[in-house]
């Protein structure tokens, strides 16, 4: 097959954005057997073509999602492929069946964020051939949402590099913590976007019930807006938490501070599609706690390979949940493998590029 990804206009890619980690994951897999293309947004540091790992990648104009949208329009016009994927843009797919009626297009939804219950969308989920969602979570709340589309929707599930996101010997691991320079102590990660409604808030303030029985330091990884980040180190210097923001740490390093923690923490104050760190947690062998909502349920049975908290809005109850990992370090260390072994099982990208391989065919032959 000669099959066209187009990733949206945001981040370019390859990139640090979870939409274009997955974009970039399956494009290599696919490509040791069909041929792949891949559009993303320009980039003053790349150039507008190249090819890496057999993937052709062009770089188009993306000053706005109608600059974006245009260009995307532009280039398919002197193209032919057999499928075209469209991630996360229903207004772009549309656009892009609307002038290849001819050609299978699939729509690859990540999350919520892009399909709100308005009739306008409806009708553009309506022109898709197919809709890839990452969870049953979001199949759900999709189908609920929109009742029309719910035969066209196919649960994809993603992955992880297993040979990146691997537990550390001890040597290495003590390498790790030194480059980091973190303490001696029980110490928790946070890895992901910081912004509300990650829950960031929440994990300090646990942390801050977690240093009256035990010592221990948070790491906070990852972007956020420099007002929001200086209000939560205020919360943590006010509540005495031992923390440190090495802010946004490129997604091809990341393995090694999960390397280099003994917990994996994800207080998302939302729904969460699927929750991609979390997979890598458990590849690295981390314990994992996190809210108990969307498709993370579908990743973490707690008391198996990780633990949910269900009053996640409190920080309380991963308070208590962190106690009894870092208290038991034997027990941290079960829990971890277990998540290791499920990732092995479960979440590995090759699964997820063979998934939509056959989905892909499908949809050709429909």
């Amino acid at each position: 097959m000669h099959i066209c990804i187009i990733a949206p206009e945001q981040f370019p890619l390859p990139g640090d954005g979870s939409v274009e980690i997955c974009i970039w994951a399956i494009a290599r897999r696919l490509a040791g057997r069909h041929r792949v293309t891949v559009v993303s947004r320009t980039t003053t540091q790349l150039p507008d073509s190249a090819e890496l790992e057999q993937v052709r990648i062009i770089r188009l104009a993306s000053g706005t999602p109608r600059l974006y949208q245009a260009s995307v329009l532009k280039f398919l016009e002197e193209e032919s492929f057999d499928i075209i994927q469209v991630d996360n843009r229903p207004l772009l797919m549309a656009a892009v069946k609307e002038q290849h009626p001819g050609i299978p297009v699939l729509l690859y939804l990540h999350s919520l964020t892009f399909v709100p219950a308005e009739r306008r969308i409806a009708r553009t989920l309506a022109r898709a051939d197919g809709i890839a969602v990452n969870s049953l979570s979001l199949l759900e709340r999709l189908s609920r949402r929109f009742p029309g589309v719910h035969r066209k929707l196919s649960v994809i599930p993603l992955g992880a590099d297993l040979s990146r996101f691997t537990p550390a010997e001890p040597q290495e691991r003590q390498r790790l913590r030194l480059l980091y320079r973190l303490p001696q102590v029980f110490t928790v990660l946070f890895a992901g976007r910081v912004i509300p409604r990650k829950g960031v808030p929440v994990l300090i303030r646990a942390m801050h019930h977690v240093n009256k029985r035990m010592p221990a330091h948070l790491v906070v990884a990852g972007q956020g807006k420099p007002a929001y980040i200086r209000r939560l180190k205020l919360l943590a210097r006010r509540l005495g938490v031992s923390v440190s923001f090495p802010g946004r740490i490129a997604h091809e390093q990341i393995h090694g501070l999960y390397q280099a923690a003994d917990c994996f923490v994800c207080p998302s104050q939302r729904h969460e599609s699927f929750g991609l760190v979390n997979v890598e947690a458990m590849a690295s062998g981390l314990p994992v706690i996190a809210s108990d909502n969307g498709g993370i349920r579908e990743i973490i049975r707690s008391g198996h390979n990780g633990y949910l908290a269900g009053r996640y809005r409190e920080a309380l109850p991963f308070a208590r949940l962190l106690l009894r990992v870092g208290r038991n370090p034997a027990l941290a260390a079960r829990i971890g493998m277990q998540g290791r072994s499920d990732a092995l099982r479960t979440f590995e990208w090759s699964h997820t590029a063979y998934r939509l391989e056959e989905l892909y065919q499908s949809l050709i032959h429909t």
